[in-house]
């Protein structure tokens, strides 16, 4: 169960990092003036976080690559949600909360459903 864990915390971390190097720009203005160094400097860490995310996962699914997509694809969902309305004051629609609501029932199915 530890490498589920790493896999979906690095997931999470690669998912909110990735939201930051591309919606900084409507938060500061330093990242808006320097999207090429923002890119640079966030592509490598997000991306081996990817990497490792994945191996952990299909080392815990006996090498399968689906689940752990499914997985980073739902932390990318939920975190975006949150992080778009705490940040850019975004609503939670009712089309974005169930939304929410299919992104953690596929969580759910492809943690519990070995």
């Amino acid at each position: 169960m530890n490498k589920i864990i790493i896999a979906m915390l690095l997931f999470a971390a690669a998912q909110i990092s990735s939201w930051f190097i591309n919606n900084g720009q409507f938060i500061w203005k330093w990242v808006h003036d320097h999207p090429i160094l923002i890119s640079l400097l966030g592509s490598a860490p997000v991306t081996y976080a990817f990497i490792y995310a994945t191996r952990y996962s299909a080392e815990y699914f006996d090498g399968q690559v689906w689940p752990g997509r499914f997985i980073g694809f739902g932390l990318g969902i939920i975190s975006f949600s949150i992080l778009t309305y705490i940040f850019l004051g975004e609503s939670i629609t009712a089309k974005t909360a169930i939304s929410l609501i299919l992104a953690g029932t596929l969580l759910t199915i492809q943690i519990f459903w070995k």
